[in-house]
């Protein structure tokens, strides 16, 4: 959980903030009071506060973002490493260097059962001593040789020839004659712990199979989030799905279900935004939202935080006016939605989700929340009281909030 010093740095962060951005990074990058370390996210924060001129930040990025995080979305973060690169930064080289070897690594290669001799003759496997990755893997022999030295595309490589599945996990009629998962699991897990989600996902794959023996629909579970953590697109929409579906057997499955799908929407998935806009679908809007004048609320503010703090959250987020004078504020923030639940107080209410989706809704939402953290709640009274205080202070709207 992280602390109040923390959570001042994450509300800037999110409001776009590029001090704060790159703060953040730094945080995640080495680790905070409260907050782990987390390289994926430290890399989130630091691209970004890289975007607006924040010269520490792409040298951070360079000098401490190895290749296996960077490797889902290169084509954002290259030019930092080039950029740290040019500055000196040797470790950014070493990322170049491995960016040469993805055209193989893209491929999900198919050996043949045995590699002719010439091409293996001819295809040394330069670089593997050096730690650095190879541009080509000719033959399977050049191939284990670099997973052996630890290189994670030929680790990832090799397990996915000897599950006979490409990179989606579907299955490849080239390869050995039999499938080895024993083989393919130990190459692939390897692969995973340096980072690759590539290789969590096929793990899941193989733990899905009716013919592995040890087939474990939790196990395989455990490697999907495994690779949806590390960026993997499809593993964060099933993610999202599965979430989704467990929704009324395990608490708050709803939010994470959100979390993952626009996780899966912020690289392009259809099929994740399609189900994120109907699990998020706002109710037809009511009527006295149309009363809350900006102005109105400027000038309510002055005499009635709270309430205005409340109704300036109806405004944003489409709310009915049970759920604006009844939600708990604070403990409907979860970072990437909110949840509207005052089921308990309200009975004829139901619990929903709302996404956020813009910088301009989490800086309201982050506003209303200091003001709700430096006020005293026992001021606002109950329900009765808030919703009497409403019709006292906007009585030019009183005919639509009594039909609300």
């Amino acid at each position: 959980m992280a602390n109040r010093e923390e959570l001042g740095v994450i509300r800037g962060a999110r409001a776009g903030d590029a001090a704060s951005q790159l703060a953040l990074g730094k945080l995640y990058l080495f680790g905070g009071a409260s907050l782990p370390r987390n390289m994926p996210t430290a890399l989130h924060w630091l691209h970004r506060a890289a975007r607006q001129q924040q010269d520490e930040a792409w040298m951070l990025i360079g000098s401490h973002v190895p290749f296996e995080y960077a490797r889902h979305c290169l084509d954002d973060v290259l030019p930092w490493y080039e950029r740290a690169y040019a500055a000196g930064v040797q470790q950014a080289g070493q990322v170049l260097v491995h960016v040469a070897a993805l055209p193989f690594a893209a491929g999900a290669p198919s050996l043949p059962d045995s590699p002719p001799a010439a091409a293996a003759a001819t295809a040394p496997c330069a670089g593997v001593a050096s730690g650095q990755s190879p541009a080509v893997f000719n033959s399977h022999d050049n191939l284990e040789r670099a997973a052996q030295a630890g290189d994670s595309d030929a680790r990832l490589a090799l397990g996915l020839w000897f599950a006979r599945m490409d990179g989606a996990g579907k299955r490849q009629a080239d390869g050995i004659t039999a499938v080895n998962f024993k083989r393919a699991i130990r190459w692939l897990t390897l692969a995973g712990e340096q980072g690759r989600s590539e290789a969590w996902f096929a793990l899941s794959r193989i733990y899905m199979k009716p013919e592995f023996s040890h087939r474990c629909v939790a196990e395989a579970q455990v490697y999907l989030e495994r690779a949806a953590e590390l960026g993997h697109c499809e593993a964060q929409l099933e993610c999202g799905m599965y979430a989704w579906r467990n929704r009324r057997h395990e608490a708050d499955s709803d939010v994470r279900a959100v979390y993952w799908l626009q996780k899966a929407a912020g690289q392009g998935c259809e099929g994740a935004q399609q189900l994120l806009d109907r699990i998020t679908a706002a109710p037809h809007e009511a009527a006295w939202v149309d009363a809350l004048a900006p102005a109105a609320l400027r000038e309510l503010a002055g005499r009635q935080p709270l309430l205005a703090a409340r109704l300036t959250l109806a405004r944003t987020f489409d709310l009915s006016r049970a759920e604006a004078l009844l939600i708990d504020v604070k403990a409907a923030d979860h970072g990437h939605c909110l949840v509207i639940d005052i089921r308990a107080q309200y009975g004829r209410s139901k619990r929903r989700l709302i996404a956020l989706r813009s910088a301009r809704e989490r800086q309201v939402l982050d506003q209303i929340l200091c003001q709700f953290d430096q006020a005293d709640a026992s001021v606002e009274g109950n329900y009765r009281q808030r919703l009497y205080r409403l019709k006292t202070c906007m009585p030019a709207a009183a005919d639509d909030l009594l039909a609300a």
